[in-house]
């Protein structure tokens, strides 16, 4: 049963689908892409092949990670557009993706394309981890910037962070498996559990923290640069902090579900995912894009932020997902929201 957000935006898809006329194919689409993109990316698409309709689940990367998961042996997808490049490694191993080589594929940047020849899945662009940092609410409160992951440590902020919870989050997840690889698996356990001592409480969206920080709900959010870049855009007090240990990253990315009945256009999916066209939309959010020459500045992006982006290891990250996700929930889910 899909949670009531998935059915929210499942309903929006429909809605969205039915102003084109008399489609030939509808595909349904799992992603985790931002709300307010999904109508550009699908209007866009649209205008290239008007017979073919997209319709949207969309919800955070782990639940739709662990949708898919569930759905493994009656697959509903067709595909999958715009989740982490790490559960699609995770889906790959799983045997749940569908090889395919995407025409123009060769135009990617390597590091944003699966290793095997044809690829299980290519990437779309990188986001960020960074922190939100409200400096109105901060000055009330009468806190100092933070420089630094373990700066966050400090009592001065007991109760003013929030961060995503990384079994509902990519953001989360990148975030936690990052300080295990940037500290050490002791090292990064230890220091979360410190952070946890300051932690107000735990969401189930990597975009949250920020967007609470924006509005002044809570001084720091621990977030992702285009989400603190969209919301400083608007007007929000934020400053968007790199922190100098480095910080995680994860690719957005494509794939095509294994044994879907619409292979043919899922493939036109697959393939405009990968054009010039679709990475300058992807451009409008996100800095570092999967074809590095079509990239132009994004309004707001704090600098230095593509050089603290760590040497990130997927595949540890996507082979230890498992194990990281139950561990941080015996330690820390105690402060996480409710779940719908």
């Amino acid at each position: 049963m899909k949670s009531p957000s998935m059915l929210a935006t499942a309903v929006f898809a429909l809605s969205l689908a039915g102003t084109t006329a008399q489609a030939d194919t509808q595909l349904t689409v799992y992603s985790a892409i931002e709300a307010e993109d999904l109508s550009r990316y699908a209007a866009a698409f649209s205008a290239h092949h008007p017979d073919i309709t997209i319709n949207w689940v969309r919800d955070s990367t782990g639940i739709i990670t662990a949708k898919l998961l569930a759905e493994k042996t009656n697959p509903q997808a067709d595909v999958i557009w715009g989740v982490a490049a790490t559960s699609l490694l995770m889906l790959k191993s799983e045997g749940m993706l569908e090889p395919y080589n995407p025409t123009g594929v060769e135009k990617l940047d390597p590091k944003f394309v699966d290793a095997d020849t044809p690829p299980y899945w290519t990437g779309m662009d990188a986001w960020v981890a960074s922190i939100c940092y409200n400096t109105v609410e901060a000055d009330k409160l009468g806190l100092t910037p933070p420089t630094s992951w373990k700066d966050l440590l400090d009592s001065q902020y007991e109760g003013h962070l929030i961060m995503p919870n990384p079994n509902s989050s990519g953001t989360g997840f990148l975030d936690v498996s990052s300080w295990l690889q940037m500290f050490g698996e002791e090292g990064g356990w230890a220091y979360m559990d410190g952070l946890h001592k300051n932690i107000a409480r735990y969401t189930h969206s990597g975009s949250k923290p920020c967007k609470l920080a924006a509005a002044g709900e809570i001084p720091i959010g621990i977030s992702f640069a285009f989400r603190g870049a969209k919301s400083k855009a608007a007007g929000a007090p934020l400053e968007i902090i790199v922190p100098s240990e480095g910080v995680g990253w994860d690719m957005e990315a494509t794939a095509i579900v294994a044994g879907t009945d619409n292979l043919e256009a899922a493939q036109k999916l697959a393939d405009f995912a990968v054009t010039e066209e679709a990475n300058g939309l992807y451009n409008g959010g996100y800095a570092v894009l999967a074809i590095p020459s079509v990239a132009k500045p994004v309004p707001h992006f704090p600098e230095g932020l593509q050089e603290g982006m760590i040497e990130n290891d997927f595949e540890f990250a996507a082979n230890n997902r498992s194990a990281i996700l139950k561990e941080w929930q015996k330690r820390y889910d105690g402060k996480s929201d409710p779940k719908n």
